[in-house]
């Protein structure tokens, strides 16, 4: 199984968040291939200063070659159906390539989640670009080791 997480963010590295994203990253690759996408071009750049409707637009073109892998897509958005651990790796299971998309401060356009095969919340909170980054690689590895049958869930 191979797994991208994409993500509107700088990247770089951070001396809290790193190594965490690192340890989850190399846990991961125990279950599956990861891949870590970090997004932040000049069209999102200028595109976040101009209006929220802009700049949403601005996230579906640099996904686009991503989601039109024609691979399982699953957006990130605050607004769909909040899933448990169980249901996420429901929606990880016996799948070939999943993506995975964190979205920019003003989040998805209709269009981009329409594109998706399924968009999820993981709450109705506000976190960070790199906490939520990590809680999705967290909730990744216990996914994978939910189903197969790997004791880290319980």
């Amino acid at each position: 199984m191979k797994i991208t997480i994409a993500s509107i963010d700088k990247g770089g590295k951070d001396k809290l968040y790193t190594p965490l994203i690192e340890h989850y990253s190399k846990i991961i690759k125990s279950f599956a291939k990861l891949e870590i996408i970090d997004i932040f071009d000049k069209n999102i750049t200028k595109s976040q200063d101009l209006s929220p409707q802009i700049a949403q637009k601005s996230y579906t073109v640099a996904f686009e070659p991503i989601v039109s892998k024609g691979i399982v897509s699953i957006a990130l958005d605050p607004s769909s159906k909040e899933v448990d651990s169980f249901e996420f790796a429901n929606l990880l299971k016996d799948k070939n390539e999943v993506a995975l998309f964190i979205g920019g401060a003003y989040g998805f356009e209709k269009e981009f989640l329409n594109k998706c095969n399924y968009s999820i919340s993981l709450g109705k909170i506000t976190l960070s670009h790199k906490l939520v980054k990590l809680l999705l690689l967290e909730q990744t590895y216990r996914a994978l080791a939910i189903n197969n049958n790997h004791p880290y869930h319980k």
